[in-house]
């Protein structure tokens, strides 16, 4: 059955209202307002109660308390130049004994990244960048929002259908077209928290005066590991390299442009050689899973080809 332009429109038109902000408070690290889905001490339990499981599942923590320590050191300076109460999270930092290409953040501060994606770095600063991005996501409180707008798709597809019904269409077509809508605001809702936590990645590692341009070298990195087909970034819940890129190019051009070719503002080549790289190449290679079994994120959620899968909270999304 053919619906209608205007009744798209008509269901389209619904969205704002959805979207109004009820019982929110301005987040410090956005400047946003936000809906409270959760609590702060609910975003802490739940990254307490996942931890244990996710280490396990991802080959546990790399065997050298020097390495271990060495992100831990970073990541909680991060930490603490965090916008407003943040810096009192419990934040821990992770470093899995995984070959896997990844980095993914829990909420109330747990900030998890693979050996495989640190081997391929070759500066402290995309160190800062990476583990900057994820504490982003913890600043920006991403899983609240996606707690929150979990139920807009469910939403826009009872509200068309009572709209269809009313203008007496089908409510189970108009449900369809409810349901594409609604999922296509959710995947862009998830490409704009990655770009967000880009953002708040190179604020923070700009404040502790590395050079923000480490971060575009963390895109180049996922760009050269990328193999195969993508699919197209407009169904995509993560942004590709390129996109982002795009968007860290015009912040070093704007509020960046005084970090570059300034002294002040580093790569540190050599410390992260001695402290880091010339370390993990002693290590053994990292265990294998033990049998067919299946972590709790299946293996596509950390593939490559999918840059939905690079960190937790796009997976998270990636199956809803």
């Amino acid at each position: 059955m053919h619906i209608p332009i205007l009744l798209r429109l008509a269901l389209l038109a619904l969205l704002p209202a959805l979207l109004v902000p009820v019982g929110c408070e301005t987040n410090a690290a956005t400047g946003r307002p936000q809906f409270q889905a959760l609590s702060r001490q609910q975003e802490i339990a739940m990254g307490i109660e996942a931890q244990p499981q996710l280490t396990q599942e991802y080959g546990g923590t790399v065997p050298s308390a020097d390495l271990r320590n060495y992100v831990a050191e970073i990541g909680k300076s991060l930490a603490a130049v965090t916008e407003g109460d943040n810096p009192s999270l419990p934040w821990e930092f992770t470093l899995l004994d995984s070959d896997v290409i990844n980095a993914f953040a829990l909420p109330g501060g747990k900030v998890f990244m693979s050996r495989g994606l640190a081997a391929r770095m070759t500066n402290e600063a995309q160190l800062a960048g990476v583990l900057g991005h994820e504490v982003g996501h913890v600043t920006a409180r991403h899983i609240n929002d996606q707690m929150a707008n979990s139920g807009l798709a469910t939403i826009l597809v009872n509200a068309g259908s009572a709209a269809a019904g009313a203008a007496g269409y089908d409510p189970n077509t108009v449900g369809q077209i409810g349901q594409t809508v609604g999922g296509v605001v959710l995947l862009k809702y998830g490409r704009g928290q990655e770009l967000e936590a880009d953002r708040l990645g190179m604020r923070y590692m700009a404040r502790l005066n590395y050079n923000p341009f480490g971060m575009r070298q963390v895109m180049q990195i996922l760009q050269q590991a990328m193999a195969g087909g993508r699919d197209p970034e407009f169904l995509s819940t993560h942004p590709y390299p390129e996109s982002r890129i795009q968007q860290i190019d015009g912040l070093l051009a704007t509020e960046y442009a005084g970090t570059q070719s300034n002294p002040q503002y580093q790569l540190k080549e050599s410390e992260f050689k001695s402290r880091f790289l010339s370390k993990l190449s002693t290590l053994p290679p990292p265990p294998k899973r033990k049998g067919n079994a299946a972590p709790r994120l299946d293996d596509r959620a950390f593939a490559l080809e999918h840059p939905a899968t690079w960190c937790l909270h796009c997976a998270s999304a990636a199956r809803e």
